[in-house]
């Protein structure tokens, strides 16, 4: 099997894995590239996640969520060697490429990547403004309707008009808890 030539510089590559083997095979990866001293081809693995905020049970958590589930990043020079040890780590489908020519992630999408997984504090993305009617999905109010009057998006908090007892009552809660309509 003969594998096209590719310069002599590190690049970062994009390895396919099994779901949910991603922290697996990075692991797997890091022992491989030490036992077999491949540390001067072989720099960096990393499987990129990112923080979010989930409601679960009425309370909000802060979750890390795989990016790119099924996938790892491997900054690499690609040799017959190095391209061996990366492929034949357990629960490695392949590289991502043409054939077994694996092709490079461009830097700019590195850079883009490294900065949404940087994010020390999950952001809250509003799709909210100010009159949207909207449904409350979860909370002591589910299945209410009300209007949105005011965003924290710092907060990640909403206060929203419902109509209660024949009058506009306002309550806050949090951005995932509503729903437009």
């Amino acid at each position: 099997m003969t594998r096209q030539k590719l310069p002599q510089e590190k690049h970062w590559y994009v390895i396919h894995t099994y779901s949910g083997y991603e922290e697996a095979v990075a692991d797997n990866l890091k022992k491989r590239i030490e036992s077999l001293q491949m540390q001067d081809k072989i720099f960096n693995v990393m499987v990129p996640k990112e923080k979010k905020i989930k409601i679960k049970n009425g309370k909000r958590k802060t979750v890390e969520e795989k990016i790119y589930p099924g996938y790892v990043l491997v900054e690499m020079i690609v040799t017959d060697d190095s391209w061996y040890v990366v492929r034949n780590t357990p629960n490695v489908t392949g590289f991502i490429g043409s054939g077994t020519t694996p092709i490079p992630v461009s830097l700019p999408e590195i850079e883009t990547l490294k900065k949404r997984i940087g994010v020390e504090k999950p952001q809250y993305q509003t799709i909210f403004k100010k009159g949207d009617n909207v449904k409350i999905t979860d909370g002591p109010f589910k299945e209410f309707d009300g209007k949105v009057e005011e965003i924290d998006e710092e907060k990640g908090k909403v206060k929203v008009l419902i109509n209660m007892f024949g009058r506009d009552t306002p309550i806050e809660i949090d951005l995932l808890q509503i729903k437009k309509i």
